[in-house]
């Protein structure tokens, strides 16, 4: 039986930085690229990405809003199996800078110069509904509240 919490989940989230964002493109299509989730590991059931307005994830999020996110995690030096984390959840566009500068990370001057005055900036919120994973041992759902499971 599964027993994974929230909590055991965010802390296996700490050692993984890039994910991938999946996005419904128009025509049935589905678009997915790798995001990082620039260092902001204490993760409660949102993620948090920044890019550029005018690209086609944000074109594709305005569209529609449900996403998933794909994470997983090498095996451990000692043999014990990684983990694959698959969040379903919905997507929302923040536009403020207070917010941008509560989720920047220096790091991240490397694909945005100017920081949280980079023209053209918007930060994706990804609010989960449910998290599958597998790690080799056990496998299970978490489903956060509010939202209900699916299959």
């Amino acid at each position: 039986m599964a027993s994974m919490t929230l909590e055991d989940l965010a802390s296996r989230l700490k050692k993984i930085d890039f994910c991938m964002l999946t996005t419904k493109a128009g025509s049935g299509r589905i678009s997915s690229r790798p995001m990082s989730n620039n260092g902001d590991v204490e993760y409660d059931g949102d993620s948090w990405f920044f890019s550029y307005e005018e690209t086609r994830k944000i074109a594709e999020i305005e569209s529609n809003k449900d996403v998933s996110l794909t994470f997983t995690a090498p095996p451990s030096l000692l043999g014990k199996p990684g983990i694959f984390i698959a969040i379903e959840g919905v997507a929302s566009l923040v536009r403020d800078k207070a917010a941008f500068e509560e989720h920047w990370v220096a790091d991240l001057e490397r694909w945005f110069p100017e920081g949280t005055d980079t023209p053209g900036f918007v930060l994706i919120k990804v609010s989960a509904s449910s998290i599958q994973y597998w790690d080799g041992e056990e496998n299970g759902e978490v489903t956060l509240a509010g939202s209900s499971a699916r299959s």
